[in-house]
């Protein structure tokens, strides 16, 4: 029995979403299958090759929907799960006939999947909440404070630095399968993750002081635009611990397979906010959350990512 998981990659509510999945999936129906993981990532053209559904099981977790009729499981909980209205269609007709589960109120995607797991197919895993909290902490930057999101003191926050930084899927794999049957503790004693923790945690620190220079904030929005710089990816609490009384962010920045607009939200700001951040993106084929998301652009576009970053900061600061 081949078991393919297609996971939100470089993602610790992904890769927590594809590790439970994994315990699940393999005490409750599989106990003698063998997993493989695929590392999904936002891109400007979105398509699913018939090719990744190679498993005699195939699922799709914290990631846009497929209607691929190889598809067997589907979770997610992002208000932009559908990558066009037939895709939504071919879900809700066919959604009786398979495992497919969507609620986009959830906060994270592990945490929807274990009260799924529970309600539906009663099945537990007690040695899995402390990941499935954080998970929810992490998903939905319940931190007590910027400066707790950005200084890195708990496991689980250091193991989303090692996820998110890794180059590749081979470590974020690695993880996977640890977060399965260990603690958070554990996995940081693991001396694959240990050895990348280092050197990531000081190209952290860089980027806090990168994020000073660069970041202009104007009517609690703060832009910034690090496409001139080597930076495949940062934290993204460092605005709000550099200006504690924004509201918003929209940066530009290159990553290796894209040109990439972040929006997102204080989420120490308390109350409704008056925009829709999945909503807005939407307008420009990305997507995301109420309060967090993200435009892709093909790699180098970064006229158009600009141009559109402009028209995005100027919408949330009216």
């Amino acid at each position: 029995m081949q078991v393919r998981i297609l996971y939100h990659d470089h993602c610790f509510d992904g890769a927590a979403s594809a590790a439970f999945f994994s315990r699940f999936l393999r005490d409750k129906f599989h106990s003698d299958a063998q997993f493989s993981y695929t590392g999904m990532a936002h891109k400007a053209s979105q398509l699913f090759e018939d090719e990744l559904f190679d498993g005699d099981v195939n699922a799709i977790v914290d990631f846009k929907y497929s209607p691929n009729e190889k598809l067997t499981w589907w979770f997610d909980h992002h208000q932009s799960a559908f990558l066009t209205p037939e895709d939504q269609r071919h879900y809700e007709s066919t959604r009786d006939n398979r495992h497919l589960f969507f609620d986009p109120t959830y906060p994270s995607c592990t945490k929807f999947i274990c009260h799924v797991a529970r309600d539906k197919f009663g099945y537990e895993a007690p040695d899995l909440e402390e990941l499935v909290r954080w998970a929810d902490i992490v998903d939905s930057a319940r931190y007590e404070s910027p400066k707790a999101a950005v200084e890195l003191g708990a496991a689980a926050m250091k193991i989303t630095l090692v996820i998110e930084g890794a180059q590749g899927s081979d470590l974020v794999h690695h993880v996977i399968r640890l977060m399965q049957h260990k603690t958070l503790d554990e996995i940081m004693q693991d001396p694959r993750v240990n050895e990348l923790w280092t050197p990531l945690y000081e190209r952290h620190l860089k980027s806090i002081d990168l994020i000073r220079s660069a970041a202009t904030h104007d009517k609690g929005v703060v832009t910034f635009d690090l496409i001139e710089h080597e930076v495949e990816g940062y934290n993204k609490f460092i605005p709000y611990y550099l200006h504690p009384d924004s509201v918003f962010v929209v940066s530009v920045s290159n990553q290796s397979f894209r040109t990439k607009v972040s929006v997102g939200s204080n989420p120490w700001v308390p109350g409704p906010l008056k925009h829709n951040i999945a909503t807005i993106c939407e307008r420009y084929g990305g997507g995301g959350h109420p309060r967090v998301g993200a435009i892709s652009f093909p790699k180098g576009d970064v006229e158009a990512a600009r141009k559109v970053a402009a028209e995005v900061a100027a919408e949330l600061k009216s």
